[in-house]
């Protein structure tokens, strides 16, 4: 039998000496009753060192190893020894979600209204990685800086850089920015996933969620995207396309979450050639193949590819990535009749003109809440009754005749967030 002393400290500072004696394996402490103490150290007599840790009732516990435990009558049933080899005293880190979004023209205000809905609701720290034209860099500070309260926000700003031996075909692809996606994998060498999402996207729901859908991929995926038509009908791929494109539909490009690292590192079939490419190694060559016969720049170079590797796409539902083609000639999205929209894509300038008014309601109502020196959690509980009435008012559209999927998650998501006491948030 040997005895052992060890420093034990309270949250406050203050340091008790304790005495514990050991006999074979079991501890027993023997002095006094302790609640919420965590041993920094205990040293024996014969030069060994142990690290232990006391967690006392309402402490929650990740393991368990149940040769160390104090007599229930110490400090409650819940009240155990955890030894060093099986319990870690450092804390692991928090994911940081990564979130990455393309800006040129008059897209600032769309960019920052996308950023806000994406912070009203999510938990997670989010990393923005904002490409943007240089004219457009002394605009985002002075919008985003404001909104350094927000401890779990920051954001990078880069220039938009193409491949300087082609960076003139590129910008003349589609839009002068808009394929400037592709290169993501290759700019952000660093990061191992990302979510692209095109500026005119407000989440109804916490980024988080979409950030775990990283999660389903099997072994071969490497990027998650929806359907670009739910109706073959009225789809455009499947009745226009003069180039090769994923599944019966083909995909939107405008939610793309990418796990990068699996990106950079696979090699792509492709009928350019009997050799397998990597990412870098084939956008110029599917560029110059098709670059007469695609209508959408990028994301019809992205179908091309992926109707090449299908095994590697994960589709997720249209509630995701919900258009107006989801409801102009008709409800055609299941998913959000059922759950609601969770990630509306104001495609075709719907929020900045009268032809779709629901969609630009919701926008207008985002746009409006405000960030002052921390979250008005009354703005944003607030502005669901005024929204409700302003969709009301759009029942004589298809897509306002389904207004109440608009709202459906959204009212979920302000109460999920903010009506729920902080200690359980």
């Amino acid at each position: 039998m040997s005895w052992f002393s060890a420093v034990v400290q309270k949250s406050f500072g203050a340091q008790l000496d304790l005495q514990f004696r050991a006999v074979k394996w079991n501890m027993k402490l023997i002095c006094y009753s302790v609640n919420s103490l965590v041993v920094r150290s205990l040293n024996t007599h014969s030069g060994l060192l142990f690290l232990l840790t006391v967690r006392c009732k309402d402490l929650s516990l990740c393991y368990w190893n149940h040769y160390w435990m104090l007599p229930s009558d110490v400090c409650g049933m819940n009240c155990f020894w955890e030894a060093a080899f099986r319990y870690s005293l450092k804390t692991q880190p928090t994911e940081k979600m990564h979130l990455a979004v393309v800006a040129c023209g008059e897209r600032l205000e769309e960019t920052v209204t996308m950023l806000k809905s994406a912070l009203i609701f999510s938990i997670k720290p989010l990393q923005v990685h904002i490409f943007a034209e240089d004219q457009l860099h002394d605009s985002f500070k002075d919008r985003l800086d404001s909104w350094s309260f927000l401890q779990r926000f920051n954001y990078t700003l880069y220039p938009i850089t193409f491949p300087s031996d082609s960076a003139v075909e590129w910008k003349k692809l589609f839009k002068p920015c808009a394929s400037q996606r592709l290169f993501l994998p290759l700019i952000l060498k660093e990061v191992d996933s990302l979510l692209y999402v095109d500026t005119d996207i407000l989440f109804l729901r916490p980024v988080d969620d979409i950030w775990s859908l990283l999660k389903k991929f099997n072994s071969t995926q490497i990027a998650a995207m929806a359907p670009e038509h739910e109706e073959p009908r009225i789809g455009w791929y499947n009745r226009f396309a003069r180039h090769p494109y994923y599944g019966k539909t083909g995909v939107n490009s405008g939610v793309m979450l990418m796990n990068m690292t699996r990106m950079r590192r696979k090699y792509f079939k492709n009928d350019m050639t009997t050799a397998r490419l990597q990412w870098g190694d084939i956008l110029m060559p599917l560029l110059k193949k098709y670059k007469l016969n695609i209508t959408w720049g990028d994301q019809d170079l992205l179908n091309i590819m992926f109707f090449h590797n299908p095994e590697s796409l994960f589709v997720f539902p249209c509630q995701w990535n919900y258009r107006p083609d989801h409801c102009i000639y008709g409800s055609n999205c299941r998913e959000a009749e059922e759950e609601g929209v969770f990630i509306l894509h104001g495609n075709r300038g719907v929020y900045h003109d009268d032809k779709q008014p629901a969609f630009r309601a919701m926008y207008e109502a985002l746009r409006n809440v405000r960030f002052a020196c921390s979250f008005e959690d009354d703005a944003v509980r607030s502005l669901l009754k005024p929204l409700e009435l302003e969709l009301q008012k759009t029942v004589h559209t298809y897509c306002g005749k389904t207004y109440k999927i608009f709202i459906k998650q959204l009212t979920k998501s302000i109460r999920s967030r903010y009506d729920t006491p902080p200690r359980e948030r």
